[in-house]
């Protein structure tokens, strides 16, 4: 279940799949609607198993159609609210690496550590904009530097959810860079 405007709303694992992938598609292009030929290649579904789904996320008032010949789909700013997912574009995109290589358009838009309540605890949660797919578990990743604290985490992966662009990790190290300004 997922908390918007103090109602609930309960999305099925395709649906939270095929919304995380439209926002997705979505943010990457500068205007126009995702057409659900697109989605479906994505996430490897049948289109017309997207033109179904995205007739329910409609209703949810998720996602609006756009008719005609360049028509597609769009997601609304509940969607965007929903998947807790910022296209302000007002935050600073914090890199991510893994295995050493910089992720190119893959962004860290969140940082969790689960529970700060236990101090030997070492489990973190990563948000994303872009896709977590080309992760894997026990990849090393590297989270950082943060814009204005210049934090680096580095970590291992644990888990990964791909509807909603998280990874779990357990986290290794936590330091702070110089600034070079």
């Amino acid at each position: 279940m997922v908390f918007v405007d103090s109602s609930v709303i309960e999305l099925t694992d395709a649906q939270k799949k095929i919304l995380a992938e439209l926002l997705n598609i979505h943010s990457n292009r500068s205007d126009g609607p995702v057409k659900g030929r697109e989605i479906a290649a994505a996430i490897d579904r049948n289109p017309g198993t997207i033109r179904t789904q995205m007739q329910s996320l409609k209703s949810l008032q998720l996602v609006k159609g756009i008719p005609g010949p360049r028509g597609g789909y769009e997601p609304t700013t509940k969607a965007y609210e929903l998947v807790d997912f910022d296209r302000s574009g007002e935050f600073t995109p914090v890199p991510l690496s893994r295995n050493g290589d910089a992720i190119d358009g893959v962004t860290v838009t969140e940082f969790d550590l689960v529970n700060l309540h236990h101090p030997d605890s070492r489990e973190a949660e990563v948000h994303v904009q872009g896709s977590v797919r080309g992760l894997h578990e026990g990849d090393s990743l590297i989270i950082g530097p943060t814009p204005t604290a210049h934090l680096v985490v580095e970590g291992v992966v644990d888990g990964i959810d791909t509807a909603m662009n998280v990874c779990a990790i357990t986290v290794e190290d936590m330091h702070f860079e110089q600034s070079n300004t």
